[in-house]
């Protein structure tokens, strides 16, 4: 990627008969589940995807810098960045599975998830050709935005599968890890996951293990939503309040921040010449 993460804004198949419907949901959900989810908004949930956009812009301004020759490190390799860029992708995919759950018990229409979902899908394929400007070598095929598209579909097809998630999320983390093959390591078949290594692009968020992420945040959100609400609802600190606002916009953010920063370093450089 530009080590690009980035998550948008999320508007949030049948089972087999046990699994269960969505607990916030239900009829039997606690009155405050079904309070919570009457809300437009959960600021806690958006200052937590602030939090990761934060991180995110903070790692490409350092991968920019070194781009354009500022300092000298090694993005792929030296695990100070890996294992940052790592919990950054959870932190956003926890946050889309979160956000598909809390859409998903205010039973939104189809219209609407698709009109959103477009969103995602055009940033995706803007992000393909922008990559493929600056880096036609590696540039991005299947990055986080072109995950988050495809994950979007599967949670809201599977938001009705219930603690099934947990088992199928951990399948989803370990798969990666127990299964590869070459047939999976093209580009047309990379997005899968299944790769014997780690293909030549700038950012790279496959359906497995990323999928298991969603689910588990989805899972998890349903869980609060049933038996601790106020951990989504409660009150956020005043200091805290820019992290929501900025949550909010994440898609913005994410698709304006890198001609930002690229545009500024790039002025810097050639005024130092």
């Amino acid at each position: 990627m530009k080590k690009t993460v980035a998550r948008a804004r999320t508007n949030a198949g049948a089972a087999t008969a046990s699994v269960a419907a969505p607990i916030a949901a239900s009829s039997d959900a606690p009155k405050a589940a079904a309070a919570a989810t009457r809300s437009a908004r959960f600021d806690r949930l958006d200052a937590l995807r602030g939090v990761a956009i934060v991180w995110m812009a903070a790692f490409h301004f350092c991968f920019d810098l070194n781009y354009f020759g500022f300092i000298r490190q090694n993005f792929y390799v030296d695990p100070f960045w890996t294992v940052q860029r790592a919990c950054i992708v959870t932190l956003f995919m926890a946050c889309v599975g979160a956000g598909q759950a809390i859409a998903s018990a205010q039973h939104p229409s189809w219209q609407r998830f698709w009109r959103r979902w477009a969103q995602i899908a055009g940033c995706a394929i803007l992000v393909s050709f922008g990559s493929w400007l600056m880096f036609p070598k590696s540039f991005i095929s299947f990055g986080v935005l072109h995950g988050i598209a495809v994950m979007l579909v599967v949670a809201r097809l599977t938001s009705s599968w219930g603690a099934w998630r947990w088992p199928l999320g951990g399948l989803a983390i370990m798969l990666p890890r127990l299964v590869a093959d070459p047939f999976f390591d093209t580009r047309w078949t990379n997005w899968v996951g299944l790769v014997t290594h780690l293909p030549v692009t700038e950012d790279f968020a496959p359906i497995l293990p990323w999928l298991g992420v969603v689910w588990w945040g989805s899972a998890a959100t349903d869980w609060l939503l049933a038996h601790r609400a106020g951990v989504l609802t409660g009150a956020l600190p005043s200091a805290a309040r820019p992290l929501a606002v900025l949550g909010r916009w994440s898609l913005s953010f994410y698709m304006l921040h890198q001609p930002v920063l690229i545009g500024l370093l790039w002025l810097v450089a050639t005024i130092g010449r």
